[in-house]
């Protein structure tokens, strides 16, 4: 089995298609979903399609974007939430320069919110960083000198320096369908080099859709894609990439209950 570990399903690109896109997923072998929290108001959407779909899981946050408009949202607030059975993560939080929706200061007081959540819990921080990585770094090595946390940086687009930087700290990272992109050879070379016991994949859902569906709305089946591009560019097959990443998303996410089969 594969898993699609941060996808949105509360977006509304899948309300009248939802269950078809599990289902979909479900033919495909992806055995578990994440749908990601970006504003922490909207938990109860997530809650909602958790508990609709057995292999479907959760997590609560807000998104860089949307920081400024939850700024009452408390690592408690955070932390109480996370108690629900099928909330598995904290996030997605972070620091995103290249739109800056929200002021930077906002992003990074959430951000910081949110990776003591992650501390006090045990469940990972779905971290977004984009064109932030300095920043991104100085704020995880600060944190991390307060004590230990969990986290992964989803969607990564980041160069090589926060990459191994991240991996120094005990993160994993998360690889989307531009990995599949024709211009994308840096990040393909750092896919290539991290440790394979720190890499996973995801869709981004409904966003990002891998080349062979570029264009279209992208949707957890399509995890698959990406996968085999991750399997190409580490010269490994397809099946070890499907039992790597898996069982890395297991040993980050561990309150996600493993299939019999697994």
């Amino acid at each position: 089995m594969l898993v699609d570990s941060h996808c949105h399903l509360d977006f509304p690109d899948f309300a009248d298609t939802l269950d078809d896109v599990v289902a979909r997923a479900r033919a495909a072998g992806i055995g578990r979903i994440v749908t990601i929290s970006t504003r922490v108001k909207r938990h109860a959407d997530l809650i909602g399609i958790a508990e609709r779909f057995a292999e479907v899981y959760c997590s609560v946050g807000t998104h860089p974007h949307h920081a400024a408009e939850e700024p009452d949202i408390s690592t408690q607030d955070l932390v109480r939430l996370a108690q629900h059975p099928k909330v598995v993560a904290l996030g997605e939080a972070g620091l995103d320069y290249h739109y800056e929706t929200s002021p930077i200061d906002d992003q990074e007081r959430g951000f910081r919110n949110h990776i003591a959540a992650a501390r006090e819990t045990g469940l990972p921080l779905v971290i977004h960083t984009r064109d932030a990585d300095a920043h991104t770094t100085a704020v995880l090595e600060d944190e991390m000198g307060k004590g230990a946390f969990p986290a992964v940086l989803h969607c990564y687009t980041g160069g090589p320096a926060l990459a191994r930087r991240a991996i120094e700290l005990g993160l994993s990272i998360s690889f989307t369908g531009i990995l599949t992109y024709k211009k994308t050879d840096e990040l393909r070379a750092i896919a290539a080099s991290l440790p394979a016991d720190r890499i996973m994949v995801e869709t981004d859902a409904p966003y990002l859709a891998p080349g062979k569906y570029r264009g279209k709305r992208n949707e957890p089946s399509y995890v698959t894609e990406t996968a085999r591009v991750l399997a190409e560019v580490r010269g490994v097959s397809y099946d070890e990439i499907v039992r790597q990443t898996t069982e890395n998303f297991f040993r980050l996410f561990n309150k996600v209950p493993k299939p019999a089969a697994a």
